[in-house]
């Protein structure tokens, strides 16, 4: 039900700074890790589960999230999700051992969890579907945006003046005052809903989930081939497989299967999926570029991201007004088009030069269509969806975008490491640059093959109208 009395930009601002605070947790801790290893006593191998254990949760827990929402009540999950992240937040920062700080870590993420997709089906009660739908998702993509980069920026300063606990104690006040603002969102419940729980399906779609981001994340480090990374993947192939038994069986399921039949949302979600392995998968490559190359500071690359996240704002600003007169098709197309020039211009980097002689341009092309293809990809996934499965198409929504980036972070890294390996007789600078090189050419293809699912997938406007009366007759 589309909200007339509450005040629908309070709602998402509220709404906004919830999504904020979710994406700047998922960068911020990045700096804080080394002297988390040092206080806490994390072993050198094992420290990297103050990071893991956050996405695996977030990851896996997403589409549960978005789900809970439609069946409980989007502004009690809502504020179930607040108050659980602002708990998790303040006892990372009171952690007393490495223990305690992976607990709190894990209740973090499924605080996240629960206020991501929630506040994003939210958005999509408060505004109908069209220009004004289609104009708070576009600010919605640049929040994400801003979010990551303010992770980067203030990470750094944060630990190094107050203390890494910081990184952690900022998200409480905010927290709090999420909580007293919630009384201007709506509550969204339909009495109508079916109160039956699909046990069975939320503990295989979970499992499954949990166990691919597991997996991803390891490849790198165990190789794609070893005989551990192929037992996960057929583990998490397995649950899928039970999983969709269950839906197909099941009274009330947690996911019904027919979703998938609209190819606008399928199309939607392999754009999200394209942008996430993109995205990450590039930032992560120039972040190492930055320190075992040139040099460049924490603060430096952060300052540097800020011109992608100026250009992704802009993408999306202008994305969804195009969308508005032309459909998903050409945003999501141009998009990922820019997607791939960037990575092209950013596999040019050499061992001479500075950030801004090698990244600026390539970041300037790259974050508009971030911008656009986010946006672009958000609006198809959304487009055409019942009331009642706003939480259902936002925890997928999240769920791809989640797990393109755990992807394209591996398969990019782990280019990267292959090519500079291989590399015996050329010195460390140069063999380093070669692998970086080869893996934003790697970008390239990827994002040429969320530009052929676009143009194959997201429907032309009149194709999209035509299958809404479709839809709406079935």
């Amino acid at each position: 039900m589309v909200v007339g009395d509450v005040p629908r930009r309070m709602a998402l601002a509220v709404l906004g700074t919830a999504f904020f605070i979710v994406i700047l947790d998922s960068t911020i801790v990045y700096v804080a890790v080394p002297p988390i290893q040092e206080a806490l006593g994390f072993t050198r191998s094992g420290v990297q589960w103050v990071l893991s254990a956050y996405l695996l949760t977030f990851g896996g827990l997403l589409l549960l999230g978005g789900r809970m929402a439609d069946l409980l009540g989007r502004r009690r999950t809502f504020m179930a999700g607040i108050a659980l992240f602002t708990v998790a937040s303040l006892l990372c920062g009171l952690a007393w051992s490495a223990q305690a700080l992976l607990a709190a870590r894990v209740a973090q993420g499924t605080g996240a969890a629960i206020m991501a997709p929630t506040a994003l089906s939210l958005l999509l009660a408060t505004f109908e579907e069209g220009p004004d739908r289609n104009k708070a998702l576009g600010i919605w993509g640049g929040i994400g945006g801003v979010g990551g980069t303010a992770g980067l920026l203030l990470g750094g300063p944060v630990t190094a003046l107050v203390g890494w606990e910081w990184v952690f104690f900022v998200n409480v006040p905010v927290g709090v005052m999420l909580l007293i603002l919630c009384r201007v969102l709506p509550e969204s419940r339909n009495p109508d809903q079916p109160k039956a729980f699909d046990v069975a399906g939320a503990v295989t779609v979970t499992a499954a989930l949990v166990v691919v981001v597991y997996a991803i994340t390891q490849a790198p480090t165990r190789g794609w081939i070893d005989t551990r990374t192929w037992t996960l993947f057929l583990c998490a192939a397995a649950l899928l497989g039970c999983f969709v038994l269950v839906e197909k069986r099941s009274a009330a399921p947690l996911v019904p299967l027919t979703v998938f039949r609209s190819a606008r949302f399928v199309g939607g979600n392999v754009t999200l999926l394209i942008a996430g392995m993109t995205v990450d998968g590039m930032l992560i490559v120039l972040t190492l570029y930055a320190q075992h190359v040139i040099g460049a500071s924490a603060l430096q690359f952060g300052l540097m991201t800020a011109v992608m996240t100026v250009m992704s704002v802009i993408g999306s600003i202008l994305g969804q007004n195009v969308v508005t007169r032309s459909g998903v098709r050409p945003v999501a197309a141009v998009g990922m088009a820019l997607l791939g020039a960037g990575c092209l211009l950013l596999s040019q980097i050499s061992v001479q030069g500075g950030l801004a002689r090698n990244v600026v341009f390539g970041l300037l092309v790259f974050g508009a269509g971030l911008g656009a293809a986010f946006v672009g990809g958000q609006i198809a996934a959304m487009s055409g969806i019942a009331e009642e499965q706003f939480g259902l198409a936002a925890g997928i929504a999240d769920t791809f975008f989640t797990i393109g980036g755990a992807l394209g972070l591996a398969v990019l890294t782990t280019v990267a490491a292959s090519v500079t390996a291989q590399a015996d007789d050329t010195p460390g600078a140069v063999a380093l640059v070669d692998g970086y090189r080869t893996a934003l050419a790697v970008g390239v293809g990827i994002a040429a093959v969320g530009l052929a699912a676009a143009l194959a997938l997201l429907a032309a406007p009149r194709a999209e109208a035509a299958s809404r009366v479709l839809d709406q007759a079935d």
